[in-house]
């Protein structure tokens, strides 16, 4: 269980740094991928997980791999 907080703690972390390194807020990454601003927000809080069509919309949407949001 600890394992897998910690990876939504990394995708949210990696979620949070790269919408603002493109100079996105949530209502922004709301627009382009139509997923709620709580529920972003909740992601980058880690407490949602996400499906993998959820990732690939946003790794879209910020014009970077999937496998980023991922990484440590």
């Amino acid at each position: 269980m600890a394992a897998n907080h910690q990876i939504l703690k990394t995708f949210g972390a990696n979620l949070r740094h790269f919408r603002n390194e493109k100079g996105l807020s949530q209502r922004d990454l709301y627009a382009i991928c139509n997923i709620d601003n709580a529920e972003i927000s909740r992601m980058e809080n880690g407490e949602v997980n996400v499906t993998l069509n959820t990732l690939a919309q946003l790794s879209e949407a910020l014009d970077i791999p999937a496998y980023m949001l991922l990484k440590q």
